[in-house]
């Protein structure tokens, strides 16, 4: 009687490779505005998204509760209260931040600073004040241990 033939795939492994699927890095991008090459603002921005400049801005920019990003081609000379600022450009004013500025090496900052945490790149240039105050998180551990003691 006839046997069917035994399949090759048990006396050899396969060769062929799985399908290779990159793991994700990165989340869905976020949503935040941006002011593009050739866009020139004078006046006041507030909002409550993030905000990328590529741009040029003048006047103020109120983001309480988010990031401001000045890109390489990013002119900005405005006072900035935001949550977290990056500057890769180039910002004439003062900034506020309540959580942290960063200047990467190709930014230029020529302005007084409040903020709670700052990182400077090597390159980066900074002219004026800089004041480091203490964490909010640090004042309220503190003041809840100073009542319960």
């Amino acid at each position: 009687m006839l046997q069917p033939a035994q399949s090759n795939t048990q006396k050899f492994p396969s060769t062929e490779t799985p399908a290779y699927t990159p793991v994700k890095t990165v989340t869905a991008p976020l949503e935040q505005a941006t002011i593009g090459r050739s866009v020139v603002i004078k006046g006041d921005i507030t909002g409550a998204e993030p905000l990328y400049i590529e741009g040029q801005v003048e006047g103020t920019i109120t983001l309480s509760d988010h990031r401001v990003t000045v890109g390489r081609n990013g002119r900005v000379t405005a006072h900035i209260n935001a949550k977290e600022v990056v500057i890769m450009g180039k910002v004439t004013g003062n900034i506020e931040c309540s959580d942290r500025l960063d200047i990467r090496g190709e930014g230029t900052l020529i302005g007084d600073v409040v903020t709670e945490r700052i990182s400077v790149e090597d390159g980066a240039v900074v002219s004026g004040n800089v004041q480091v105050r203490a964490q909010e998180k640090a004042k309220t551990k503190a003041a809840a241990a100073g009542g319960s003691a």
